[in-house]
């Protein structure tokens, strides 16, 4: 019996020791779905109470007595410090991992939206921008993303981040105009702040010390970039000798701009050239977020799955040069509409597919440093736009922007067509 009850024990404890390694694989897949739903769920309500603020903002300086020029130097200095803190964010980011940077950004979202809230003065508004420039939500969940998962699924799971930017554009709009409406201009700084302090516990509570796997922990050990200081320059630029990395990076700058400036000098084509109401202009953007949410929560993620990057990346700056010719050509709101659909499109696609090419393109330990470099771009074409914009519209109208567009997108397809950028074709399996 002894013999017996012994054996029994050896087997159940075999038993169990042979279930173990896919329970904790089972365990460990469990924590990674969490902290990318997480990393969705802290991304859409940064954006959220982002664009809660910015839709009253101007309402909040006028009333403080900035006028339109002043206003211009504020948005101007927000530019500036994300330019600037992206690169830095992102250093941070492969230094103290993934949690550390998404718990500084939601910090800096606090203290942002704090110095916004009492901010009865001018100088005090403009001294509420200094949190700015380590207020990188989008990139740090990125980051999270990009740490848990394979090179496969990243573009997928990147492009998802989309649906976030539209939820985040809808409802943050809608929620700005009502509580500044009912409760007054400085309610939705106080409610941002409630928010982005939610959003740190969520960080600290649910995102892994640790997100990158542990079989990318070696590269971090031997990666000369670990042992340098955050604020390095020269770490910073190392990554562009990467082969193709420039190239695909200049790419998303050029491809990107004609259309950025013309979304820069949206809200004045909207009133002068399309005549629209404020709350008419509400809906368009509304709309455009609703383009953004459905093409990059279900388009993007099929097409990775059965095509190669570089195919889709084609694809983008041929379908952005076909975008220009129907802007250039375009007279009312309703062509508009209709060119907003591979406008979206496009515009998603190549922000998702560069995103996904260049952080596969350098070494893991990497990859927070590069994802704050591609989250560079919008603010650098915010800080030139207004200046670059206003003289295309002034000199040349609303057409302008679409023979550039035109132009600036054909010429880079024909150099993707003739030049075979050395990266890897990664094709979702």
């Amino acid at each position: 019996m002894n013999v017996k009850a012994s054996s029994r024990g050896e087997e159940e404890a075999s038993g169990m020791r042979s279930k173990t390694p896919e329970e904790s694989d089972c365990l460990r897949e469990d924590k990674r779905r969490r902290a990318i739903l997480v990393a969705y769920l802290i991304a859409t309500l940064d954006l959220t109470f982002l664009f809660m603020l910015l839709g009253v903002m101007p309402y909040l300086a006028k009333s403080l007595g900035l006028d339109s020029v002043g206003f211009g130097y504020l948005q101007t200095i927000f530019g500036v410090l994300q330019l600037v803190g992206g690169p830095i964010f992102g250093r941070f980011a492969d230094k103290f991992g993934a949690r550390a940077a998404l718990v500084l950004s939601c910090a800096s979202g606090s203290a942002f939206f704090l110095l916004v809230s009492i901010s009865t003065s001018i100088p005090l508004l403009f001294l509420s921008r200094l949190p700015a420039v380590f207020m990188h939500g989008l990139p740090g969940a990125q980051k999270v993303i990009t740490d848990m998962t394979t090179p496969s699924q990243r573009a997928d799971a990147l492009g998802k981040l989309g649906v976030c930017f539209g939820i985040g554009i809808i409802i943050g709009s809608a929620l700005g105009g009502v509580l500044s409406t009912k409760f007054g201009v400085f309610t939705p700084a106080y409610v941002a702040l409630v928010g982005s302090l939610i959003n740190t516990m969520l960080a600290m509570a649910w995102i892994p010390l640790q997100a990158k796997p542990k079989s990318d922990h070696h590269v971090m050990e031997h990666s000369t970039s670990q042992s340098a200081s955050v604020f390095s320059i020269r770490e910073i630029l190392r990554l562009m000798k990467f082969p193709g990395v420039m190239e695909v990076f200049i790419i998303k700058v050029f491809a990107g701009l004609p259309i950025g400036l013309f979304l820069i000098m949206f809200s004045i084509i909207s009133m002068d050239f399309f005549g629209l109401e404020a709350v008419e202009s509400g809906y368009l953007m509304s709309y455009f977020g609703v383009l953004q949410m459905v093409i990059q929560g279900l388009v993007i993620g099929k097409l990775t799955n059965c095509c190669t990057e570089g195919t889709l990346l084609r694809l983008s700056i041929f379908v952005f040069a076909g975008v220009g010719l129907g802007m250039a050509l375009m007279r009312t709101v309703w062509h508009y509409c209709i060119i907003a659909v591979p406008l979206v499109f496009a515009f998603s696609t190549l922000g998702t597919l560069t995103d996904s090419i260049l952080t596969k393109a350098v070494p893991s330990s990497d990859t927070g440093t590069m994802l704050g470099i591609c989250a560079s771009v919008p603010p650098l074409t915010r800080t030139v736009g207004p200046a670059i914009g206003g003289v295309l519209y002034k000199q040349f109208g609303v057409s302008s922007f679409g023979y550039l567009q035109l132009i600036v997108n054909t010429g880079l397809f024909v150099y993707l067509l003739k030049r075979k950028i050395p990266l890897k074709e990664m094709k979702s399996q």
